[in-house]
């Protein structure tokens, strides 16, 4: 029986990755790709609108119009390098749209599956400029591009399949025994799995993101000292191996290794 359920097991995993799989641009990184990107869109444009709707929109006439004139750059840069890569097909149907919202407590900005991108005032005070700006932006787009919310999804489809598994398998255990098997279980897909791969996708986007800038036209240097005011402005942290981003330190030193490859793109 044990035997039975390891085949199973193992012809499971191996459909999903063979189904499964695709690539991210640019980098060429192999993710797993079990969730529609049709499903994932649709969800996310519904959820943008409940945003914008329960949120209050900028009316500082020049912080929204920098805002709109970076982001505009951003994707103009991000259509045309899919073009030259000959996968404009993955973002054809994105729906484009970039909006400021005032909430100065929100240091924060995102790009959602499909193109819909936001910006909180919070933030604004450590990008300071519009090359600051250009490298939130151009991190946020590359991660719906790259789309790694396709690819967390999948990760926790796979994930909660195995934990059905293993449920079964252990299921003739006592209850302290199952209960505790599937707290390591849990933990250890969570600290072994989701976390690496979640500070994994924040560099890919960091690279991406500095290429998109530089093709839009800003140069990629600004990145690191937008992270260095990144730095500055944050409080204690926690372990890296514990959080979805890498430490800021560390990805200072990181995003200097990206920025020779993105000043090939660059374009004043």
């Amino acid at each position: 029986m044990k035997n039975v359920i390891a085949i199973l097991i193992i012809l499971c995993f191996t459909a999903c990755y063979i189904t499964g799989c695709a690539s991210v641009p640019l980098t060429g990184r192999t993710q797993m790709a079990l969730v529609s990107d049709k499903e994932l869109v649709t969800s996310s444009l519904q959820a943008y609108d409940q945003i914008v709707s329960q949120s209050k929109v900028s009316r500082n006439s020049r912080d929204s119009a920098m805002v709109k004139k970076v982001g505009d750059k951003i994707i103009t840069a991000t259509k045309e390098i899919m073009q030259e890569n000959g996968r404009y097909g993955e973002i054809e149907y994105f729906q484009w749209e970039v909006t400021l919202l005032d909430n100065d407590a929100m240091v924060n900005a995102f790009c959602m599956p499909g193109g819909k991108i936001v910006v909180f005032s919070g933030i604004l005070p450590i990008t300071q400029n519009e090359s600051g700006l250009a490298v939130v932006m151009g991190h946020e787009v590359a991660h719906a591009v790259a789309k790694h919310s396709r690819e967390r999804m999948s990760h926790m489809v796979l994930t909660n399949a195995g934990g059905v598994i293993l449920s079964e398998i252990i299921s003739k255990r006592s209850e302290h025994a199952q209960s505790m098997i599937m707290t390591m279980y849990g933990l250890g897909a969570q600290v072994g799995g989701m976390l690496p791969y979640s500070r994994l996708q924040e560099r890919e986007a960091d690279r991406m993101g500095l290429i998109f800038m530089a093709k839009a036209g800003y140069d990629p240097t600004a990145a690191i000292s937008l992270w260095e005011r990144m730095l500055a402005a944050e409080q204690a942290q926690i372990p890296e191996f514990l959080s979805t981003h890498p430490l800021t330190a560390n990805r200072i030193e990181q995003i200097k290794t990206y920025i020779p490859e993105a000043m090939e793109y660059y374009r004043k």
